[in-house]
């Protein structure tokens, strides 16, 4: 039998982080945690659009734990304000979802002067990981999930230029955070296993999925035809944002899973369908860029996990 929502175990007394909860993946994941009892925190990029995303939570299920936050991804100081209120309010962190992402986006900057994609897709997320880390250590049995995509596949490391001052391509961009994502997720899992650390990292995908992600570079690009293109053909081929969410829910609850793994579709080329493990590139798994990507993420971030 596949694998659904239905096969999550109950999750009372958990507490769950989901960044970019008030859309896609992000909200379908959300409903789903919080209806088997978690005490889901909606971490999004604005208090209104997680209040939004709370009241359309509890539209469906009245007695959802809610915990509406904000934090913007493209700014390191919005990302250690917002861990230091999540170390300051809870206990536990059962479930940190490094969910949110930009895709192919036109050249843009973060405030810290990071590309977009790059910036957002990985150092924030590595950042919001090593300030929440001694939560999540002292959690049992705590996961840290990082979503990827088949676009890991179009990506290499420039670490000679990861801003991007030169040649900038918005799909290789795009695939290098989502191969930096992977990197991310392997290395953590080698450095915690290495230091005795009981913590479970791993990673998703969600095949081609419909949901808002593909149109926001052509809305930033104000390309309406492009827009309207995406607007109609996304519905037309890719699975539901509800299909998409299984993987990382799978990830992010599912008994069998180890640290170190990667879930996606089990569908056609990983396209579609439900949750399987399955396994990345053989860049991904590189284990000089793993090191070099670790160093320059602490360098640049300025956020260290203690781990060698």
């Amino acid at each position: 039998m596949p694998w659904t929502t239905q096969n999550i175990p109950p999750l009372d007394g958990k507490n769950i982080l989901i960044t970019g909860a008030n859309s896609g993946l992000g909200l379908e994941s959300a409903k789903a945690l919080a209806r088997r009892g978690a005490h889901v925190i909606l971490a999004c990029r604005t208090l209104a659009k997680a209040n939004a995303a709370a009241e359309e939570i509890r539209a469906g299920y009245a007695s959802a734990r809610l915990e509406p936050q904000a934090v913007d991804l493209t700014d390191l100081a919005s990302v250690r304000s917002f861990a230091r209120e999540i170390n300051a309010r809870h206990a536990r962190l059962d479930v940190l979802l490094n969910n949110a992402g930009v895709m192919a986006t036109p050249y843009t900057r973060t405030q810290d002067g990071f590309e977009l994609q790059f910036g957002t897709n990985h150092l924030a997320h590595f950042a919001l990981t090593g300030l929440l880390f001694e939560l999540l250590v002292k959690t049992p049995g705590a996961r840290v999930v990082n979503v990827s995509s088949l676009a890991h596949k179009l990506g290499k490391l420039r670490f000679d230029d990861p801003a991007w001052e030169r040649g900038y391509s918005k799909w290789h961009a795009y695939g290098m955070s989502k191969l930096a994502n992977l990197l991310f997720t392997y290395e953590l899992a080698r450095r915690a296993r290495v230091a005795g650390i009981a913590l479970c990292t791993v990673a998703a995908h969600p095949g081609y999925s419909s949901t808002n992600l593909q149109l926001r570079g052509a809305e930033m690009a104000k390309a309406k035809l492009k827009e309207w293109a995406t607007g109609w053909f996304t519905p037309m081929v890719a699975q539901k944002a509800s299909m998409g969410a299984l993987p990382q829910l799978y990830a992010a609850t599912a008994e069998d899973v180890n640290s170190g793994e990667f879930i996606g579709p089990d569908g056609f080329y990983e396209v579609r369908g439900y949750p399987q493990k399955t396994r990345s590139n053989a860049r991904s798994h590189d284990p000089g860029d793993m090191q070099r990507l670790w160093e320059l993420s602490e360098r640049v971030t300025g956020v260290h996990f203690g781990l060698l």
